[in-house]
């Protein structure tokens, strides 16, 4: 509790049992002698500051293992033992005056011990209610740790995919010229670069549609000259933010199922500051009835990457019809 919570309960809690102890007898507020009034007053406060120390070392260690009710229990009969024996001594030594013997110690404990018990009340919901918080915050923290290292474990999955077929290309033109194996390396580099170094950042259109251009440009040179690929690409696309390679998985995809006519249609528009995406690449006859397996690992990680980057605000879709397997992707800036 605040620091200057104990001394206002602790002149409140005085002053409701000289109102009740003086006013009941239609005498003056704080009768008799001030000194007495000053000393009662100062060891009330002291009294609320003794206890909201205890308190809350014991409630912040408590394991809650015990029950409300035992520890109101334990609470109050902590509370009568010390009242009383502070009384005692004051009495004992002059401190305080207790006029009326027993009877004062009776207005004394029936004022002070349901004040003090509120008093705890308020310590201990408070604590509870800071616990509660804390533990709120720990368990949001455990929660972004886990999306982002489940992140970091679905980004990290592209690379070998993506190495694989990469590799593949290079190991086909072994016999080809130098100068053109040096070229496709070059081209791989690139790609890796961004994939190495803009992974665990958010970047903008640009520089990620730059990045789908190099992979098509890539993924074509290991293709036959038969295949067409067609980009539609908004222009208005440039600096808004993107999470990376979002949409590399569903080009991939196209590039590895691709057969019948050979072609691919990219497609990529702004619109109402959601941005719909949609790749169609042709299939054989064989494949759009034979084929009827679960999506890959790349879609499903795709999946997974957008319920965590875009939560309540994304679609992903995909089919299969007239020898064409259509992905589609929309969600909102």
């Amino acid at each position: 509790m605040n620091r200057i919570y104990p001394t206002l309960w602790g002149v409140m809690m005085y002053n409701v049992l000289r109102a009740i102890t003086d006013l009941s007898h239609n005498g003056p507020f704080w009768d008799g002698n001030l000194l007495l009034h000053i000393v009662g007053l100062f060891f009330s406060i002291l009294f609320c500051y003794g206890y909201n120390h205890l308190w809350e070392r014991r409630l912040c260690t408590a394991d809650g293992s015990h029950s409300f009710a035992r520890d109101y229990l334990y609470t109050s009969l902590e509370l009568f033992v010390s009242l009383n024996i502070l009384l005692l001594i004051g009495q004992l030594t002059g401190v305080l005056f207790m006029g009326a013997g027993w009877i004062d110690y009776m207005l004394i404990n029936a004022t002070y011990l349901p004040l003090l018990l509120i008093f705890y009340t308020l310590i201990r919901n408070n604590i509870i209610s800071r616990n509660i918080h804390t533990n709120l915050l720990t368990l949001e923290k455990l929660k972004l740790e886990k999306k982002e290292a489940e992140l970091n474990f679905l980004k990290a999955q592209y690379h070998p995919h993506f190495l694989f077929n990469a590799l593949n290309t290079i190991y086909f033109q072994v016999d080809e010229s130098n100068e053109e194996a040096r070229e496709t390396i070059e081209q791989l580099s690139g790609l890796l670069r961004y994939q190495l170094y803009y992974i665990n950042h958010r970047t903008v259109f640009k520089q990620e549609i730059d990045y789908i251009r190099a992979y098509i440009s890539f993924e074509q040179i290991r293709k036959t000259n038969k295949l067409s690929v067609n980009l539609d690409i908004d222009p208005s696309l440039q600096e808004q933010q993107v999470q990376p390679l979002l949409f590399q998985p569903l080009i991939e995809n196209a590039f590895k199922y691709v057969s019948g006519a050979y072609s691919i249609d990219v497609s990529l528009k702004l619109i109402d500051n959601q941005v719909n995406c949609i790749i169609h690449n042709s299939i054989s006859e064989r494949i759009a009835t034979v084929n009827k397996k679960g999506n890959g690992i790349g879609l499903e990680n795709l999946r997974r990457r957008l319920e965590l980057l875009y939560p309540g605000k994304h679609s992903l879709h995909t089919r299969k019809a007239d020898s064409f397997y259509t992905a589609s992707l929309t969600f909102k800036l």
